[in-house]
Order: structure tokens, then sequence, then C-alpha cells
């Protein structure tokens, strides 16, 4: 759930576990990852919804639609601590408006974008970078120290998305023939990583869910217009119980339930061992996408995921990066 699970676990988020004295939640650890991989394959069916009703159902309205209801189940836990804390609420407005652009607005659109014209499962590989691009963007901002393992990390992730844009085949990268999907996810990949500088920096007199909850609305106000202008643009949407069932899938299973459940496994592990766990999605991604939609499993893609994996884990040992969404 783009959003939900990095702002309510958050930067204070580490749990008892990740300390010598966490025994108490020690025997937690098998239902931990449990439910990091209940959420991580939530998120990755995402994906799945994507690809599959790319030609019934725009981008935009999705993405409303999908957060419409996310919001409307959300609410009634998040609005007495909205109530609470209106005054914060207040003063946090412009952070808010800008983390509900990037995270609920952007991000999930520009998914559902390449979605149209990428396999699921190539969504699923590109989706994981996102810790590279906050690793960038943090040593811009903060200033702070890339490490040569994590540079030499880097590489080996740009090797393996260059790797899957290209197909496997080199001559792909003299053509610049890419798939436009992958493209459009890999800025999607960029804008995560955007949001996620902005969660870190979440002020500290606005709590979780209020600041969760209002960056949903926040999100739906700035989807609200461009859902205004795809409907005078598109045929008038014609629901049948497939897309209202992928529709409660993304809001309900691939946002509140998922961001449910990787919280409870932030409880039991910590971010840093659940944050492992999410860099499985693309298994999951390939299985769904060759089961449902019969999409095919290349070289390219077990090569290119091995890179991106390994690159990733090389680039972000020790670190605590928040893993995303779908």
């Amino acid at each position: 759930m783009p959003g939900a699970r990095e702002a309510l676990s958050g930067r204070s988020s580490r749990s008892a576990n990740d300390t010598p004295g966490g025994s108490a939640l020690r025997d937690g650890k098998p239902a931990g990852y449990a439910y990091a991989l209940l959420a991580t394959a939530l998120w990755s069916g995402n994906m799945l919804v994507a690809r599959a009703f790319k030609g019934e159902i725009p981008p935009v309205a999705l993405a409303t639609l999908r957060w419409l209801l996310a919001t409307a189940a959300f609410a009634p836990f998040a609005l007495p601590s909205l109530v609470r804390e209106r005054k914060a609420l207040r003063g946090a407005l412009l952070h808010v408006a800008a983390t509900g652009l990037l995270g609920v607005a952007l991000f999930t659109t520009l998914v559902y974008v390449a979605g149209r014209t990428t396999a699921a499962l190539n969504l699923g590989l590109i989706s994981i970078t996102f810790p590279i691009f906050i690793m960038v963007f943090s040593r811009f901002l903060f200033g702070e120290r890339i490490p040569a393992r994590r540079v030499a990390g880097l590489a080996v992730v740009i090797a393996g998305v260059v790797l899957l844009l290209a197909d496997g085949k080199p001559a792909a990268l003299l053509s610049l023939s890419f798939a436009p999907g992958d493209l459009v996810m890999l800025l999607a990949s960029v804008v995560f990583a955007a949001y996620s500088i902005l969660v870190r920096l979440r002020p500290k007199t606005l709590g979780l869910t209020t600041f969760q909850f209002a960056s949903f609305v926040a999100g739906l106000a700035f989807l609200a217009p461009a859902f205004a202008v795809e409907r005078l643009s598109s045929p008038p949407l014609e629901l049948d119980w497939k897309i209202a069932g992928a529709v409660a899938y993304v809001g309900l299973g691939a946002s509140l339930a998922a961001f449910l459940a990787w919280n409870r496994a932030i409880e039991l592990v910590g971010a840093t061992k659940a944050g492992l766990v999410y860099y499985s999605l693309p298994v999951f991604s390939g299985f769904t996408a060759w089961a449902f939609l019969g999409e095919r499993v290349g070289a390219a893609h077990v090569a290119s995921g091995v890179l991106v994996l390994a690159g990733i884990l090389l680039a972000t040992r020790d670190a605590r990066s928040r893993p995303p969404p779908g």
C-alpha cells in the first residue's frame, strides 16, 4: 500500500526485536515473517491488476476508486486521532499535500499507466529499485555518505534494470527500443523514493495515523480533477463484477489488509528484516503473471532479478530502508 506501510512503520518503528533485549518478540518471528510475506503477496497482486485490467478501466479511474475505498475503510480508525491533532495538521498541510500528491496520486497512477504496456513481472522487478533512489536523494539532500559497498550495489542494480529494459538484448540499448511501461515504472520508483523522503521528514507533532489518513485525502483531492478530465475524454465506465472485484482487492487487499499485515510484521521481526522479505515481490509477481495472465518468465527476467536483488541487498545491508508499493 503506497504510503501506509512507510508512514505507519515510520523512522521510529524499530521494534524490540531489533535489539539484544528483544527476546520477548523472538518467539513471534515465524508469524512475523508470515505477515510480511502476506503483505508482499497482496502488494504483488496490485501489479497483476494493473496488467489484467489495462483495457477495461483507465489508470486514473482505477487509482481514484482504489483510494476512495481505502480511505473510506480507514476513516473509522483514523478520524479520532485526526480530530485530536487537527491543530498540528493545519501547520503541516503543505507537507501532507506534497506527500499525498507523490505517494497516493502520482505513484499509483504511474503504476497503472505502466501496466498498460509492460509485463507484471517487469513492474515487480523495477518497483523494488526504489531504495537505491532513496540513497541517492539522501546523499544530495542530507549529505549522507555513500560507502563503496553501496556504490557497488547501485552499479549492480543499474545493470539489472538495464538488462530488463533491453529484454536481455544488447541491440535494444543501441536502438533505445524499450517498452514504454518499463520507463514509466522506473519513473514511478523515483517518485516513490521522493515520497519516502517526505515520510522521513514527517512533522513530529503529527501522529502517524493522522498523517497517513490526511495524505490519503490529499491524494484524492489531486486525483479528482485528473479523474474528471479522464472521464470527459474516455468512454463511460462499465463496471461489472470483475472490475468491482479488482477495485475491492486493490482498495481493501493491496491497501488496508496489506498495511495491517505489514505493521504486524514490523512489530514482530522489525523493519529491517521485514524489508528484506519485501524483495521477494518479483517472485510473487512472476508467479501470478504466469498463472493468471500466461506471461512468460524468460532468462532476461531471471538474470535481471538476480542482479537487482543482489545489488539492493549489497547496498542496503545494515540499512533501514522501507519497502513499496503496489
